[in-house]
């Protein structure tokens, strides 16, 4: 991975893993594939810092994929879900997790959930291997 060292690991959805995730989403500005656009909140539980409630969004609509504390007005859906199973979907890339958790009720969604699957199906289609490799990077810097 370019440029990433053990020093460069942070929590993921700390301050400071936001601003690194955000980095690395720069670099690929105009080269990785238009995701499907989605307008979603998160409520992330059991955080292992700060308040242990974690209010944050991606947002896609612009064509750029933009990740960043806080909640959106009007999203498509929101989804609650606790730190760990977090990780695993948006760190880790772990569909099986995913399924896991969604099945077991860990992943809680409330909108339009076919907005939701299908930003899923945009990770494994065109241009799938730039999208692995941000995936990838972002996993390196994530302690």
């Amino acid at each position: 991975m370019r440029g990433v060292s053990a020093a460069a690991r942070h929590l993921f959805l700390s301050e400071a893993w936001i601003r690194a995730a955000k980095a690395i989403r720069d670099e690929y500005t105009g080269k990785s594939p238009t995701p499907p656009p989605i307008r979603m909140n998160q409520v992330i539980t059991e955080v292992p810092f700060g308040e242990g409630t974690i209010h944050a969004h991606l947002d896609s609509s612009s064509g750029q994929i933009e990740l960043d504390h806080g909640h959106l007005p009007s999203p498509d859906v929101t989804v609650t879900v606790d730190y760990a199973t977090a990780k695993a979907i948006f760190v880790e890339q772990d569909a099986q997790a995913a399924m896991a958790a969604f099945l077991g009720g860990k992943i809680q969604v409330q909108g339009d959930l076919t907005k939701l699957m299908a930003m899923q199906a945009g990770a494994v289609g065109p241009g799938a291997e730039i999208t692995k490799e941000v995936a990838a990077r972002i996993e390196a810097i994530t302690a």
